[in-house]
């Protein structure tokens, strides 16, 4: 659901590692070390979320599979359950003043809990999705090993 997958290239020319993303066609960014890559990956899909929170348009989930010439860009899973929440809001039809009085809180309160950028409690997420009628779960599995970026 949220395991989008990047590839990375290094451009000689220019010096620099160029990032793209198999969902995104239209991002890219670049890194200029090997070691900062998958965090600028990161960061580069968050503020792209973060706009379309604010624009209030549905962050797409991810269709790619893990392949040999990709690797996978890692969120948090407060990011994971903020990005959860903002779809199920759009795809209810349910007002976020609405959703914040159902949770007891103010309009500002609610715009902070779908900032991708701002710590929240996740107990306020998951209750904030139950009531749209999502459940939220976590599963831990063991890390395979990545070798594409070494």
């Amino acid at each position: 659901m949220f395991n989008y997958q990047a590839t990375v290239d290094f451009i000689e020319e220019e010096n620099v590692y160029e990032i793209n993303f198999s969902d995104f066609s239209e991002l890219q960014g670049v890194s200029y070390c090997k070691e900062d890559v998958e965090l600028e990956a990161q960061e580069i899909l968050l503020a792209s979320f973060a706009e379309l929170v604010e624009l209030r348009k549905p962050i797409p989930f991810a269709t790619q599979t893990k392949s040999e010439a990709t690797f996978t860009v890692y969120f948090p899973i407060i990011c994971c359950l903020k990005i959860a929440l903002h779809n199920a809001i759009l795809n209810s039809v349910t007002q976020r003043i609405d959703l914040a009085r159902r949770l007891n809180i103010n309009a500002q309160q609610i715009e902070r809990l779908l900032d991708i950028h701002y710590a929240s409690k996740i107990e306020l997420l998951e209750q904030a999705l139950y009531i749209l009628g999502v459940e939220a779960s976590i599963t831990v599995t063991p890390k395979l090993v990545d070798n594409s970026m070494n």
